[in-house]
């Protein structure tokens, strides 16, 4: 005798099979875009990019070891904190940054 009952047993086994499939597409593809995307970020650092940290802090890079960062924060040249590279959120280049005067035209 069938423990689920008559033939209904492959019906239950492609349940699973779907179920698995959609926690593998909801789940664990995105994890592995999100962690692609954060090994490009910190591929692409570069001393005097402007950096967003976790604390909400924005800052220029202005040295770099394997791990860690050396950030200037503010126009206060003596504000320099060193902290590790997973604490930076966003990157944005120097060359991608529009002066001050631009966006203030952009506005009006």
């Amino acid at each position: 005798m069938n423990l689920f009952g008559g033939g209904s047993s492959w019906i239950w086994i492609v349940y699973i099979v779907i179920f698995i499939g959609l926690i593998y597409f909801m789940s664990i593809r995105p994890q592995k875009k999100e962690k692609k995307a954060r090994e490009e970020l910190m591929g692409g650092l570069a001393i005097g990019d402007a950096v967003l940290t976790t604390a909400g802090f924005y800052g220029v890079i202005i040295d770099m070891t394997d791990d860690t960062v050396i950030v200037e924060f503010g126009n206060n040249k003596n504000c320099r904190i060193p902290m590790q590279k997973s604490a930076i959120v966003q990157v944005e280049k120097p060359e991608d940054a529009k002066p001050i005067e631009e966006q203030i035209k952009g506005k009006k």
